[in-house]
């Protein structure tokens, strides 16, 4: 009785707010007001319980929170310690409403459906260039010459060399281990001997901020050092051999020749993976402030090297509400079994016996502008996602979902992370190393942010250093 009062409420609360929005809505236009008012401004304040007024500037439709400091219940003559302690604090639990950073790295537009990397769209970048190509438009703010790509490519290669100490340490876990403690604690034995990692803690200044050359030098072992230790978990977890990098093969190609996903006949990279995965990672490569990115940032903020940082930020991805969500939908593909039992599933979902992993998103109002793109891509490798009988139930959930009204009047579509996994299982891919893949593609814009965040004050970093 009492799901279904909450229910009730939060329906009403719902039709509610959509009826006020509308009103205002046309209340504005009936005064001849644009949709889109100014970005910028000012906020009037009276706080009522002294009567004092105060006036706080907006700036891209946001205030900051240090401003309202200034608004306190203590009387005019107490001291600052006591003005400090009775001032207004901003509580927003889940940062629901709450901006944690200013950033020129990707733009999201929600209720378009739009993104862009720097000046370049997402559909732009997916059909004119590749995951290189993007990597340094991330971290350096432009698309590479030839002659910056091949330098990027090669020193990337030249550090993907696994210590002894982190093949030793993978190794030491049964094979049949789960793969994020495996991934974590190769993360952890790479930052026992990194040099960056080492010059953090032993320098009684901040190695890293303001220090554009060994910023991005850290950049090059991070990606080189995730790269290494997701192909040396996959080899150990399967018996295979781990081959090293090629100085003359592509980013993408030295990962799936480090994995021993090969070409058996020329042992080099199989490029019909190579090819899909160039354009599948630009989709991933960045997307804001997600919680693995602020996970990874608030660590950052304490001024630690980016290892330590990649260690928070792989924890709160394999968390079940984010990126292991995907997991989550995938064991329900595999318990539905056939596409027969499909309907069955459906109706539990709608019945709330169980929420549907995978489906909806938090910023997209309309359709996620990836999902279309990766469409193209499973359209392209149609014949590879037919021949998966799991993947045949994920296709018909995502039919029906499509056209049953209890998804549509929700916008409930299944987001670009899982159609992107689709193209995982498509390949060959098992289920456990889906989400590893994943954190990599996403890691060049997370340590775009971090390279961001470093040429910053220390009062601007992202958290503040208590």
């Amino acid at each position: 009785m009492l799901d279904i009062l909450v229910q009730t409420f939060r329906r009403w609360k719902k039709l509610l707010y959509s009826y006020l929005t509308s009103a205002i809505l046309f209340y504005h236009k009936a005064l001849g007001h644009t949709a889109i008012g100014p970005s910028s401004g000012s906020l009037s304040i009276t706080d009522n319980r002294t009567r004092r007024k105060y006036t706080i500037p907006i700036v891209n439709n946001a205030i900051r929170a240090t401003d309202f400091l200034q608004i306190t219940s203590a009387g005019m003559g107490a001291d600052f310690v006591d003005h400090y302690e009775n001032s207004i604090r901003i509580l927003d639990k889940g940062f629901l409403n709450t901006a944690c950073t200013e950033s020129a790295i990707t733009l999201i537009d929600g209720k378009r459906g739009y993104i862009q990397y720097r000046d370049y769209s997402i559909e732009d970048l997916f059909h004119h260039h590749d995951y290189e190509e993007v990597i340094h438009l991330l971290i350096w703010g432009k698309l590479p010459t030839p002659e910056q790509k091949n330098t990027l490519r090669r020193k990337l290669a030249a550090a993907m060399k696994p210590y002894p100490n982190v093949i030793n340490v993978i190794q030491s876990f049964p094979p049949d281990s789960l793969t994020f403690p495996m991934i974590l604690a190769g993360i952890a034995a790479y930052a026992s001997l990194d040099e960056g990692t080492r010059a953090t803690h032993s320098q009684s200044q901040p190695y890293y901020l303001g220090k554009d050359e060994a910023v991005d030098a850290a950049v090059i072992r991070t990606l080189a050092t995730l790269a290494t230790i997701t192909a040396l978990v996959y080899c150990h977890k399967r018996g295979r051999k781990f081959t090293p990098a090629n100085p003359d093969e592509s980013y993408i190609g030295n990962i799936l020749l480090m994995m021993g996903v090969i070409d058996e006949g020329t042992g080099q990279p199989n490029r019909k993976i190579e090819h899909c995965f160039e354009r599948l990672w630009i989709l991933n490569a960045d997307h804001g402030m997600t919680n693995s990115t602020a996970a990874f940032l608030s660590a950052a903020s304490t001024l630690t090297d980016p290892l330590s940082c990649s260690i928070a930020a792989v924890a709160s991805a394999y968390g079940p509400l984010h990126g292991a969500a995907v997991e989550i939908a995938y064991r329900v593909f595999e318990n539905v079994g056939t596409v027969e039992n499909v309907p069955k599933l459906i109706a539990d979902v709608k019945a709330k016996k169980f929420r549907l992993f995978g489906y909806g998103h938090r910023i997209y109002k309309v359709v996620d502008p990836r999902g279309k793109l990766v469409r193209q891509l499973i359209d392209e490798y149609r014949e590879d996602v037919r021949k998966n009988p799991l993947l045949q139930v994920a296709l018909e959930i995502d039919r029906i979902a499509g056209e049953d009204h209890y998804f549509t009047s929700r916008n409930l579509k299944a987001n670009a992370d899982l159609y992107g996994c689709f193209l995982y299982t498509a390949l060959g891919f098992e289920t456990d190393i889906i989400l590893a893949l994943s954190c990599l593609s996403r890691s060049p814009g997370v340590l775009a942010h971090w390279r961001e965040s470093m040429s910053r004050s220390i009062s601007s970093l992202h958290i503040v250093i208590c």
